[in-house]
């Protein structure tokens, strides 16, 4: 099979497209087709910083493919089955960016009659945004469809990946979305998404707009940038109201108010999905499975996310554009398919 291996860390330029032998999935495995492989940031940050414990590694935490043969233990039923694949690629060689791979059998879930695409898109993003909308102190644990009813949430940062994820599981749930951007051409892709109220950030006061919308405040804040808009996110909580931190874009500190947090109760959660509380996750993987099943959650330009698609022999450009920020998906596509 073809596959992407780097043998040590760097730019994108130490992943080479090499020959290797197709896995064998071993107890508990399954042998996956990929035919799509989503690009993620922590792609192209495990690629420069993390530790290469076999040697090598196939980078890849998120695909979507067949199930082409199981190991033992697992039933002969799933073979065949169309499959969307989460954590590939954490503490594991195997990636997505490859024809083939493979992953523990729980980490194999059902895609349906959904695209490949979307399959690809799932992983980290909507398991991230699940986490932000069900940590908060008053968020359920679950999200269905009516979850979040009587819920305002606000997503800082609604034309990501993550923040896409976010707004269309929250509308899922029937909650009340407000997301911030920072340009016209991104507040088109926060509509999109399904949010109901899109704020530009660099034109409007936040705060002022949130209040009008939402009086007594918001039950939960997805925040991208926790450096730059702890100051917003304080005046914004309602009492038990949760800013759950996915990333640290524009500064790795924050500085809290202690009191303005503490009267109201207030929860500041982060949130990394690979090393969330086990059953959280588990959690997530049914309930986005579930919004999947039922038509909730989609992709492309018509839902805010843009998809861009490379060959699996230009996944280096892949990283890079996603290194770079594109506005939108990366996605590679495999000869396998």
């Amino acid at each position: 099979m073809k596959a992407i291996v780097y043998e040590e860390t760097g730019d994108p330029s130490v992943l080479k497209l090499v020959d290797r032998p197709v896995p064998e999935p071993g107890r508990g495995e399954v042998l996956v087709r990929v035919a799509v492989s989503g690009v993620n940031p922590t792609d192209w940050k495990g690629r420069r910083q993390w530790p290469l414990p076999a040697g090598w590694q196939t980078p890849g935490q998120d695909g979507a493919g067949v199930i082409e043969a199981v190991g033992e233990g697992v039933d002969q039923i799933l073979i065949g089955k169309r499959v969307w694949l989460w954590e590939a690629a954490w503490q594991r060689p195997w990636g997505t960016a490859a024809e083939y791979t493979v992953v523990p059998v729980r980490q194999a879930v059902g895609l349906g009659s959904a695209d490949f695409d979307l399959g690809a898109c799932l992983g980290i993003p909507f398991l991230t945004a699940h986490r932000c909308l069900t940590a908060g102190e008053y968020m359920p644990t679950k999200l269905h469809a009516g979850a979040l009813s009587d819920h305002v949430v606000l997503v800082q940062g609604g034309a990501g990946a993550v923040g896409n994820a976010a707004i269309q599981l929250a509308r899922w749930a029937d909650a009340c979305v407000i997301t911030t951007v920072s340009s016209p051409e991104k507040a088109q892709l926060a509509a999109a998404a399904g949010a109901s109220f899109v704020i530009n950030y660099r034109e409007q006061d936040v705060v002022e707009e949130v209040r009008k919308i939402a009086p007594e405040g918001v039950h939960t804040i997805v925040e991208v940038s926790a450096a730059r808009n702890a100051a917003t996110d304080v005046q914004l909580l309602r009492p038990g109201g949760a800013v759950c931190v996915y990333a640290d874009d524009g500064g790795a500190e924050v500085t809290l108010p202690i009191r303005p947090l503490m009267v109201p109760n207030a929860r500041w959660q982060f949130v990394l999905v690979y090393t969330e509380p086990a059953a959280a996750k588990a959690r997530a993987v049914t309930d986005v499975a579930a919004a999947v099943a039922q038509g909730g959650v989609r992709v492309g330009g018509e839902v805010g996310l843009p998809l861009h698609h490379y060959p699996l022999a230009e996944t280096a450009a892949a990283h890079q554009a996603v290194e770079d920020s594109v506005v939108g998906k990366v996605l590679i596509t495999t000869s396998a398919q």
